[in-house]
Formats: C-alpha cells, sequence, structure tokens
C-alpha cells in the first residue's frame, strides 16, 4: 500500500502503523493527521473512498467522525457559557421548559454535556421521519422521565445527546447546533467540519463499506 502524504522526522513509525492497517487488518481507505504542539506532524491518507475500490482517496476526502461530533457539539454550550449566555450551573428547564417534565426539573446544563442527565435512550422508538425531523427526538427526551436521579450516575447518551444538545442550543441561540458549528467554528478557522453536509460537499465523502474483521 502506497500511503500519501507526510510525516514529520521521528513520527515514521505511524507511517508504518498506517500502511499495517491496510496490509494486515483489512483497511479499505483512511486517512490520519496528528498535531503536536499546534504543527502537523503527521498527514497521510491511503485506499479508496468508495464501496467498490475504483476513487482513489484524495488529499480532501471527508469522512463521517460518528461520536467524536459529540465533541464538538459540546464545544457549542461551553462557548456559549463563556459568552455569559449558558449558565452551566443552571436546570436545563431554564433555557428549554418543557424539558423539566417527569422528574427531570434538577437536570443541570453540565449534567447534560457529561452524560449524566439520565436520560441515555427514549422510552419509545422513532421512525426514521422522526429521528431527523428536528423535533420529535427533542420531544420525546423531554417528556420521560429519567432513568437514574440526574447527576448521581453516568451512562452514555449515545442515542440521545445529540437532541439534548442540539434543543439546547437552539433555545439559546434560535440557531441549530450545526448552523452555529459552521458560523462560529468551522468557518472562522477553515474547517472542513460539518454538522448537516452541504449537498455540494457530498461528492467528498468515503463511503462505509462491509469489511471482514480480522483473525483473533
Amino acid at each position: 500500500m502506497d500511503a500519501r502524504g507526510t510525516v514529520a522526522a521521528g513520527f515514521e513509525p505511524v507511517r508504518d502503523a498506517f500502511v499495517r492497517n491496510f496490509a494486515r487488518r483489512g483497511e479499505r481507505g483512511a486517512a490520519v493527521a496528528v498535531y503536536r504542539h499546534g504543527h502537523k506532524v503527521v498527514d497521510l491518507w491511503a485506499g479508496t473512498r468508495d464501496v467498490d475500490g475504483t476513487e482513489p482517496w484524495a488529499v480532501d476526502t471527508a469522512q463521517i467522525v460518528r461520536s467524536a461530533t459529540k465533541g464538538v457539539a459540546a464545544a457549542v454550550p461551553l462557548l456559549l457559557h463563556q459568552r455569559g449566555q449558558i449558565d452551566l450551573d443552571a436546570p436545563v428547564a431554564t433555557y428549554w421548559p418543557e424539558f423539566k417534565a417527569n422528574g427531570k426539573e434538577r437536570v443541570l446544563v453540565r449534567h447534560l454535556l457529561s452524560h449524566r442527565a439520565g436520560v441515555p435512550v427514549l422510552d419509545r422508538p422513532l421512525t426514521p421521519a422522526e429521528a431527523i425531523d428536528g423535533v420529535s427526538g427533542p420531544h420525546a427526551v423531554a417528556a420521560q422521565a429519567p432513568a437514574w436521579e440526574p447527576g448521581t450516575d453516568h451512562g452514555y447518551h449515545a442515542q440521545t445527546y445529540s437532541w439534548l444538545i442540539g434543543e439546547l442550543v437552539k433555545r439559546v441561540t434560535g440557531r441549530t447546533v450545526g448552523r452555529w458549528i459552521a458560523e462560529e467554528i468551522a468557518r472562522p478557522l477553515g474547517l472542513d467540519f460539518w454538522v448537516g453536509l452541504p449537498a455540494d460537499e457530498a461528492h467528498r465523502v468515503g463511503r462505509v463499506g462491509p469489511v471482514e474483521p480480522p483473525p483473533l
């Protein structure tokens, strides 16, 4: 596998490990960048970006970042706190009144950020259309009771975090979290990062395909 890109002196083992992902672990297409003390020391890409394996991964190929999106989304309430628009110790219901239903009146903003709100999953399933309409998810999570006393325990809010943070940001700013990130973080920093992919950028996205698991 011919890995393209650059590594700084002393970081050659990163290139070796990256190539091994293809040679031994069935990797099909990937990229990795590493910064140290603000300087890029690794910038590598290799393989293909489509399921059929015909389109080479390019320097500007974009890819979904899955749950790492939560970290960027969490930066929004923290920046709003820094600007004096959100109090991390205020009840969520201060900004989102419907959220206090069924015993959630003591859920604090910081509980949402730290996965301690007690609503990691929904009590009822949503249809795919409901899951993306921007209304049904926040409404459902606001209506249900917490699974534990908020703030007393931790549980990864994998299925609800986007609605919790997104609705809080929308109530405070009037903007979706994706729009806020685009206007206040990505655009000023020149980042190719979107929560809500623009249609004219879809051609750059690498596709996720099935990969056989490596042997034990």
